[in-house]
């Protein structure tokens, strides 16, 4: 039996994994239940919260950099703490001289700007005047060997100051634009963020009702899930139990099988053994009357060539002795009627009762399921006083009344700002286009110049390309002296509200000054006192709140309302929860009615294990087994007997010669192949026996302790892994409970009842105004203004330039113009005197 060794290996294994398994039942294994779905609560505040804004990085972000610190280098004083107390409280008893100290930069920027003004259109009209009496500028009447140095060198300047422009246009142009598409959004945000803080406590007690009656949906989470809990319950059971088991019921299967096997092969073993000492009892007088009569036959005088033959006659007896064998009869008797189980079937019946393990623990958690229904039902009373302990808030009025009317006042301020931004955008676009057209003029003229001068050795050129170039060179100056004055003007008017925004506004409230200003007892006037705005008792610090809001503090802790309400005490559920758990400790599941191992098959593997299968000597048959059933080959002294008939001289002898090899051959067709069949047989049962029996002993010992162990551990089993279920479905439906109560405090912190939508508003205010207004609007003028004093050397040297796009009086000769101009093609037909 080949396979006992495998099966003794499967249940040493199944011992193993036994003792594994009851290890990791004892953690805390919750892979069935997994852990608490993620609930999805209806928030109940829908318009406290703000999402910070932020300006995205951009390729302007340089230039931004740059006019901030060209504007920190005009504005170099601090923040001017007591002119703005004084301006806010005693408008009237503000100095002219102090504000213009505090100008001072803005004030130098003013007289320059009043020197373009007179500067640059007086220019202009000396210039024009010039041009009504005669060229300004006039042409270069005679050709000079420097001419084409200077020349060059004045289009090279020209070609710069152009391209410096067409920069400054360009980003003008796109700041221009950013200001103007940044300017609605901003101006839509400010009502936004009003509306928002306004509802920052007027509306809580109602929220806090709602957030309380979302208790309902963890309650119904638990309940639907309680629903299936029995059945997981005995899943988990029988999941847990159901490779131990199957393995222990696979084990005994396999040696009943093996049973069957073993007594079926000892019974062979007797009955093959009888058959074989009858046969050797009706074999040994045959044997032995062939042997005498040969050996009379083959002693005869007159036999020739028979000493080989006599001695072969001589070996033909009997081999084996099968009445020496051991006898079998006492274990045959020990296991007279086994196996009287049928074990296929009864490992059968024990399967199906263990897989209905599931529908058995849903009939016995029945009732106590139904009382977890009712405690779950109930709602804690800590979250029915959590509306009803919250204190009111009388200054909720006033707050609400007050950002009201600030939110009336500046709609109509509001459009009259964007009516005016959309004023300024269009003169910006206006006057960036006279920079282009003026670009567009010297590029012109520049191209057009350069062509007349390459062909002007040409006999047939004529000056017109030139004098085009020149003309639009001129155009392009008329445009820069006709435009200057008002493209000054609004690079001041911008630069002089954007920069004191930046300076005054955007770098003093970045910096913390503008809070600090806040906090400063009289810097503001009562009817701007944020706590007597609240009806607080103690002064407000505008920073600290600003600093305390950022970091998600609770609206009572920034206000100092703490002492008044305790959330955590309404949050408080552990009394419901305990009850939960006091019900769930009731769940038992009974496995009892698992036997595992029927009583007549364990009387039948009992029969086995005394029967002493394994003591008998096994040996004994096989040195039986090992002998021949005769000693010498019949059938090859059979063809001897007739090889020596046909060399005999004597008839007679002959003849009985060839009579004894024909009956030596019936002997071994009648006799002798079947007591050969036999002891194969025999042979097969006795090696099949002692290869299995002693290994077969210890696997029933070991199944039957297996079995035995695994019967009365199973309750206890039963009972660790119920356990382990119950906390694991504890834990999980307590997830639902500890998911609301975050929720809660969640939403109530940070959305109902915290300030942070009010820091998120400063710092938004903040972002709108300087990031997203102050910085295109800063940058617009700068560029703007980059362009209008480019324009001087674009003037400049735009007049000089065209000078050389004239037709020269006087020229020099053919050998020297190739030096004095650069753009000459040399050719036979062109030289001239």
């Amino acid at each position: 039996m080949v396979r006992a060794p495998g099966l003794l290996a499967a249940l040493l294994g199944l011992g193993l994994g036994l003792a594994l398994a009851l290890r990791r039942v004892g953690a805390a294994d919750c892979g069935a239940l997994g852990p608490a779905e993620r609930l999805a609560f209806a928030p109940a505040a829908k318009t406290r919260w703000l999402a910070p804004r932020v300006r995205a990085p951009g390729p302007l972000d340089p230039l931004y950099g740059a006019v901030r610190r060209f504007l920190s280098m005009v504005q170099l004083n601090p923040f001017p703490a007591e002119l703005i107390k004084a301006l806010l409280n005693e408008p009237s008893s503000v100095k002219a001289d102090e504000v213009v100290q505090y100008e001072a930069g803005y004030v130098v920027c003013a007289v320059i700007t009043g020197l373009y003004l007179l500067v640059v259109p007086a220019a202009g009209l000396c210039f024009c005047c010039c041009r009504c009496r005669r060229p300004c500028g006039g042409r270069v009447k005679m050709e000079h060997k420097t001419m084409a140095c200077e020349r060059g060198t004045l289009m090279a300047f020209l070609l710069l100051t152009t391209l410096v422009l067409l920069i400054g246009m360009v980003t003008a142009f796109v700041t221009n634009q950013r200001t103007h598409e940044q300017m609605g959004p901003s101006a839509k945000a400010l009502p936004e963020t009003l509306l928002s803080l306004r509802g920052l406590v007027s509306d809580v007690p109602q929220e806090l009702q709602a957030v309380a009656q979302q208790f309902s949906l963890p309650q119904e989470q638990v309940l639907e899930e309680l629903n299936g809990v029995h059945r997981s319950i005995g899943n988990t059971i029988h999941m847990q139990l159901r490779s131990t088991v199957y393995e222990v019921l696979a084990s005994v299967l396999s040696l009943g099988q093996a049973l069957q096997v073993s007594v079926d092969h000892l019974r062979a073993l007797n009955a093959t053994s009888v058959e074989l000492q009858e046969g050797q009892r009706a074999l040994a007088p045959a044997v032995q009357g062939h042997r005498e009569r040969l050996l009379a036959l083959l002693q005869e005088p007159s036999c020739r060539g028979c000493a080989e033959a006599l001695d072969r006659a001589h070996a033909l007896e009997l081999g084996a002795d099968f009445s020496q064998v051991p006898s079998v009869d006492e274990a045959l008797h020990r296991l007279k009627g086994v196996p009287e189980a049928s074990f296929s079937s009864m490992v059968q019946e024990e399967n199906s009762t263990f897989n209905a393990l599931p529908a058995l623990a849903t009939l016995q958690t029945a009732d106590v399921i139904r009382e977890l229904k009712k405690v779950v039902a109930q709602q804690p009373r800590e979250l029915r006083t959590l509306v009803e302990a919250f204190p009111g808030w009388e200054a909720a009025s006033r707050w609400s009344q007050a950002l009201e009317e600030v939110e009336q006042c500046s709609r109509p301020y509001l459009k009259e700002v964007q009516r005016y931004e959309k004023y300024r955008w269009m003169v910006g676009c206006l006057l960036c286009s006279v920079v282009l057209l003026v670009v567009v003029c010297n590029l012109l003229g520049l191209n057009l110049g350069i062509w007349g001068l390459c062909n002007r050795e040409d006999p047939s050129h004529s000056e017109a390309k030139g004098k085009a170039g020149a003309r639009f060179l001129m155009v392009g100056v008329g445009f820069s002296f006709l435009f200057a004055a008002p493209l000054i003007l609004l690079v001041f008017a911008t630069f002089l509200l954007g920069g004191n925004v930046q300076t005054l506004v955007c770098r003093s409230w970045e910096s913390g000054e503008l809070y600090e200003f806040a906090d400063t007892p009289g810097s503001l006037p009562s009817s701007m006192n944020l706590s007597q705005l609240l009806g607080l008792k103690k002064n407000l610090s505008v920073l600290l709140a600003y600093q305390q809001c950022r970091q998600g503090a609770a609206l009572w802790t920034v206000l100092q309302l703490n002492d008044s309400y305790d959330l955590e005490k309404h949050l408080d559920i552990s009394e419901y929860t305990a009850k939960l758990q006091q019900e769930l400790h009731k769940l038992k599941v009974d496995v009892k009615n698992l036997d595992l191992l029927s009583p007549a098959a364990r009387q039948d593997l009992e029969a086995l294990q005394s029967s002493g299968i394994e003591s008998i000597h096994y040996p004994g048959f096989l040195v039986e087994i090992q002998k021949p059933v005769v000693n010498i080959s019949v059938e090859k002294l059979a063809q001897e007997l007739e090889g020596l008939a046909q060399t005999q001289g004597n008839t007679v002898l002959a003849q009985q010669l060839q009579k004894e090899a024909q009956g030596l051959r019936n002997l071994r067709q009648e006799k002798l192949l079947l007591q050969q069949r036999l002891v194969a047989k025999l042979n097969l049962s006795v090696h099949a026996l002692a290869s299995s029996a002693p290994l077969l002993q210890l696997e029933t010992s070991d199944v039957l302790d297996r079995v035995t162990h695994l019967k009365g551990e199973l309750p206890t089993w039963a009972t660790r892994i119920l356990k382990n279920e119950t906390e694991c479905f504890l834990t999980r439906e307590m997830g639902y409970f500890s998911q609301y109560v975050a929720w809660v405090r969640e939403e109530v912190t940070q959305r109902i009842a915290t300030c942070q939508p009010l820091s998120t508003a400063l710092d938004n205010g903040r972002v709108i105004l300087c990031d997203m207004v102050a910085d295109p609007w800063n940058a617009f003028w700068f560029c703007l203004g980059w362009c209008a004093f480019f324009l001087i050397p674009s003037v400049i040297f735009a007049v000089k330039t065209s000078r050389y796009f004239h037709p020269i009086g006087k020229r020099l000769s053919a050998s020297s113009s190739e030096d004095t101009q650069p753009f000459h093609i040399p050719r036979v037909t062109s030289l001239k005197l």
